[in-house]
């Protein structure tokens, strides 16, 4: 049976609420002696990073005290706050950025010694010598106006008042991925200087460890890997001293041995991404196992693989059922990873390895199952990857949600003639990409009789370097033409309605939202998620890791100040005509909230209708179970006045400034 109802007012079984009520999405993983740990976001606990364990007889405990935040603010975006040696938990406190160790017998201790000034010292990405005395990591030193990103070695086990760490490795811009060899006499890590990201240029260095906790010290040091215009991620030790890492020298984020200096041998060459881009640390994407075998995982237009090379060459290429896998782990006969799928939130689960090398079965064990949403998996919209044309005979890539509505067992469907409004989403970066696996927050959406596309446009990674190098020089427009181009294909091919096309996007995504607003004629609506709204401001007042990262995307300043000034949509106000509502972190550093602000008051002064969301206690991204209720509801209403419909759920109104213009 079917039932029509106009498209956006459908009753969803997806209520705003179930977007966090009892959400605790794992992002991280690690695994040791049959145990596993992995990191849980708790929106209803203050967005709080709590890191679970899994013992060996299956029970799962906080393995964190009551209240601990494991974050840090390295980079601003941070990632691998927290890792694992010995049974204890290492973690990176999110209120005062020092590290601390936490034992399964439930002794706590802090590691680093308390800053001069509030969050002075952070740190990231750490290990522990083979013989369990020292931790290694990457510390951001913020000293009035220097910071400073180095790698430390401090002891790690506490003994009186903590002192002030070892510094092993300074002088580079930027450091990342400490990785000590099994026998603990070399230490590899990666480099990279100004103007470069670690998707840009990046290097494999090796020293020599000498010395062992606060007397540690790394000498002939040497570079081993990474020429100008390659990025080289994740290096790992495999036994016998043998070294590996990710390079995308090929064009693809594929797996290498190193050999000798720039001298790389492919462990297995695939047509698509091992690697990923470094935006936050610790990333994980393959393993090598105490025998030697290296097991990556990738995906392609068969789906998600998980990949394995014995020392004697004994192939294994399992397409998984999942759409891709992430932070894998090696656990002693198993490797453990995060799954993540079309239909079902993501799950941590471990795959077994058989003694000869091969995987034992087809499928994994579960260790940390989804959430049951209830959902019936017939109102569930199921992604599929489009791939279309843009500006100067380009192809462009993105994800299409078509709407998925069920009401008592009945297939929802739109009334007679009408096509559905559609959201265009723009993801952030913009160096990232736009993904397929199961977002509760897209479901929100289809189910309530929206499409949604979700733009892979040039830049986008996931699709080689050649692709992820589109956006050279063309931030702004480049991007902003390949999501006017979604929209009217979609539009063209009869699966969207012209005349209510929406855009929506945070950070980077949120200046693309912006441009395409100002200086194209597609969109009917927008909503701006903490984005940019002026280059020039963004590029003297954004934090170091991104310092320099907008020379690559429009040019080199202040020399190209005028090509800042011609892409910031602040400067086409003018060409502001369409609705938009913006969202706003009052703590956020990476796109202050000046930034909002300003274009607010733009619209303000040419009298577009407009709606404005501040938030104080967020950063960049929201992580606050009322505020992401707040958001994605505020947005409905806003659509829904711009669009003339009614939803079906009872909405908390949003103050549209000049709202008689709708």
């Amino acid at each position: 049976m079917t039932t029509h109802a106009a498209f956006g007012s459908w009753p969803s079984p997806i209520p705003a609420q179930l977007l966090v009520a009892g959400a605790a999405l794992p992002s991280d993983v690690h695994a040791e002696e049959g145990v596993v740990w992995w990191s849980q976001s708790r929106p209803d606990q203050g967005g709080r990073q709590q890191v679970v364990r899994r013992n060996l007889d299956g029970t799962v405990v906080d393995a964190l005290p009551d209240g601990f935040n494991a974050r840090t603010r390295v980079h601003e975006y941070g990632g691998a706050a927290w890792w694992v040696s010995g049974g204890s938990v290492f973690a990176n406190s999110w209120v005062d950025q020092r590290v601390y160790r936490s034992d399964s017998d439930g002794a706590f201790h802090a590691l680093t010694p308390e800053p001069a000034q509030p969050h002075g010292f952070r740190y990231a990405d750490g290990v522990v010598t083979p013989d369990g005395s020292t931790v290694i990591c990457v510390r951001e030193a913020h000293e009035r106006d220097d910071v400073r990103n180095e790698i430390v070695a401090f002891p790690a086990r506490a003994s009186g008042d903590p002192e002030l760490p070892a510094v092993l490795v300074s002088g580079p811009d930027f450091v990342a991925a400490p990785r000590v060899s099994r026998d603990g006499r070399q230490l590899a890590w990666l480099q990279w200087n100004h103007p470069n990201m670690p998707w840009d240029s990046t290097q494999l260095w090796v020293g020599d460890i000498e010395g062992s906790g606060p007397d540690m010290r790394v000498a002939n040091n040497r570079r081993t890997a990474g020429q100008p215009g390659e990025s080289v991620v994740q290096p790992e030790w495999g036994p016998n001293a043998s070294l590996f890492v990710v390079s995308d020298r090929s064009d693809w984020w594929n797996v290498y041995r190193v050999n000798g200096v720039d001298d790389l041998e492919p462990v297995y060459p695939v047509a698509a991404e091992v690697g990923r881009p470094a935006w936050v640390f610790g990333q994980s994407r393959y393993v090598v196992t105490g025998a030697g075998s290296v097991w990556m995982t990738f995906s392609d237009g068969a789906g998600g693989h998980l990949l394995g090379v014995t020392p004697d060459g004994t192939i294994t290429d399992l397409v998984v059922d999942a759409l891709s896998l992430g932070q894998l782990r090696w656990n002693n006969g198993e490797i453990v990873a995060i799954s993540r799928r079309f239909t079902t939130e993501p799950e941590v689960v471990s795959y077994p390895v058989s003694v000869t090398g091969t995987l034992s079965g087809s499928q994994p064990v579960v260790l940390y199952g989804a959430r049951d949403l209830g959902l019936d998996p017939a109102g569930v919209s199921i992604p599929r990857p489009v791939t279309f044309p843009s500006t100067g005979g380009r192809l462009a890539h993105g994800w299409f949600y078509a709407p998925a509505g069920l009401l008592d067992g009945e297939v929802l469907t739109g009334l007679e003639g009408e096509h559905p409004p559609l959201i265009t989403m723009i993801h952030g970066g913009p160096t990232s990409e736009a993904g397929a696996s199961f977002s509760l927050a897209v479901q929100y959406w289809t189910s309530r009789g929206f499409a949604v596309v979700d733009v892979d446009y040039g830049g986008s990674t996931g699709y080689g370097r050649r692709y992820r190098r589109l956006l050279d020089d063309a931030w702004g427009i480049v991007d902003v033409d390949d999501a006017c181009a979604a929209a009217n294909w979609l539009a063209e091919q009869g699966l969207v309605d012209r005349n209510r096309l929406a855009i929506t996007g945070g950070s980077a995504g949120g200046f693309t939202v912006l441009a395409a607003l100002a200086t194209r004629d597609m969109f009917q609506a927008g909503a701006n998620h903490f984005g940019v709204a002026d280059l020039g401001a963004l590029a003297r007042d954004t934090h170091k890791f991104e310092s320099r990262y907008l020379d690559g995307l429009v040019g080199p300043w202040p020399d190209a100040e005028a090509v800042y000034t011609e892409r910031s949509p602040l400067s086409h106000v003018d060409g502001f005509d369409k609705p938009l509502i913006v969202f706003q972190g009052l703590e956020d550093e990476v796109v202050p909230p000046a930034q909002s602000e300003m274009i607010v008051a733009a619209l303000k002064a040419k009298g577009v209708p407009h709606a404005y969301l501040p938030f104080e206690g967020e950063q960049h991204g929201f992580r606050i179970a009322a505020n992401i209720v707040r958001c994605i509801t505020a947005e409905l209403y806003f659509y829904s006045r711009v669009f003339g419909f009614e939803p079906a759920d009872r909405v908390e109104p949003v103050d549209i400034v000049f709202a008689d213009k709708l």
